[in-house]
């Protein structure tokens, strides 16, 4: 039996001064040439690519910031941000991230709220990662599969003038109960926290009840505004008594001396309503590592601790070191902890938000 050979060991070989093999001979070394300059250009464009991240950012960019320019100088990574800067931020980003779903130009989404990044898991804009800062968020305010992480809350809260009426349960649910509600104000639910205490509403009550409820309120003529920095603004004011808004505004009318306080809103099941941030990787983004670094770095306790030292003093949801956090906040850390969980009423945002649409155009 004959051997069979490879195919390249049966060619004829070459007399040493064919013209053709030393043709050959100087591809052959040029294309080794080229590979190597190659590898030696792509592959620091390689590493350098996962020292850059595109960040989408929704959350209010003098808070932001700090945390950003921390993560860069601890990192080396550098991250280009874009900011909404639209009154209703969160609804635009999560709105031009829909559009990007097929060619994503974002690594992450820092969101201001959660039911828009609930959405985008809903419409595959997400992908999934359970890191270190994962793992610390308690399970209420984070995705079972890690498409999305709450952290640094805003809770939702009566504001009260304290020149104008007692700062109680009692007082408050009196003055609810009044024919007229001219004295109390809530901003306009069309989007913002409001409305997303309309879709926490909608799971609790059911959307019937909570459609009854919301024309109820406008007909004993509740005072409705642009946001809730003007619920706040009226409040502080003595303009209204009290309103519905936000632990932040709240805050700033604090700071800025005016005589009011904060009390929780609380459902029927006793629990309260916290509003977090919430971060998520973008699929098939183009900075996977970096994008993983800095999720971690978002929910970490230190960067908890950052902001709940800002001006907005957001509430941490993981586990902190209690002593560094400002006084006032130590109440509100009890709260969040008791808080109704988000993921169910992310379902009624679409219907929500449709059907307020319709009622601010009177379709």
């Amino acid at each position: 039996m004959i051997a069979e050979y490879p195919v390249a060991l049966r060619l004829p070989v070459k007399k040493q001064n064919d013209p053709m093999s030393v043709s050959r001979s100087s591809w052959s070394l040029l294309l080794v040439v080229l590979v190597a300059l190659g590898a030696a250009v792509l592959l620091p464009l390689a590493l350098a690519s996962e020292s850059r991240l595109v960040l989408y950012c929704a959350h209010d960019q003098t808070l932001a910031e700090g945390v950003i320019r921390r993560f860069e100088q601890e990192t080396g990574i550098q991250v280009d941000v874009r900011y909404d800067e639209e009154a209703n931020k969160s609804l635009g980003l999560t709105k031009l991230l829909l559009a990007e779903k097929d060619a994503p130009r974002a690594d992450v989404f820092w969101n201001n709220q959660l039911m828009g990044t609930i959405r985008l898991h809903a419409e595959g804009v997400l992908q999934p990662y359970r890191g270190s800062g994962w793992e610390r968020i308690p399970d209420s305010f984070r995705d079972p599969d890690g498409y999305w992480t709450g952290f640094a809350a805003r809770q939702r809260v009566y504001i009260v003038n304290t020149d104008r009426m007692e700062a109680t349960a009692e007082a408050i649910n009196d003055k609810l109960q009044q024919p007229s509600l001219q004295g109390i104000a809530i901003a306009e639910p069309l989007f913002g926290t409001t409305l997303s205490h309309y879709c926490v509403l909608a799971e609790q009550m059911g959307f019937d009840k909570l459609q009854d409820w919301h024309h109820n309120v406008r007909q004993r003529g509740i005072r409705v505004v642009r946001g809730n920095s003007m619920v706040k603004d009226l409040v502080a004011e003595g303009i209204c008594d009290m309103g519905f808004t936000d632990t932040d505004d709240t805050f700033a009318a604090v700071d800025a001396g005016s005589p009011v306080t904060m009390l929780p809103v609380r459902l029927e099941t006793g629990q309260a309503i916290s509003l977090p941030n919430s971060v998520a990787m973008i699929a098939d983004c183009r900075h996977p590592d970096a994008a993983r670094r800095f999720i971690d770095f978002l929910l970490s306790a230190e960067t908890e601790l950052q902001l709940a030292a800002g001006s907005g003093r957001q509430i941490p949801l993981g586990p902190v070191d209690r002593s560094r956090l400002p006084e006032e906040l130590q109440p509100l850390v009890e709260w969040a902890a008791d808080a109704v969980p988000l993921a169910r009423a992310a379902r009624f945002h679409a219907p929500v938000a449709d059907w307020l649409n319709a009622e601010s155009t009177g379709q």
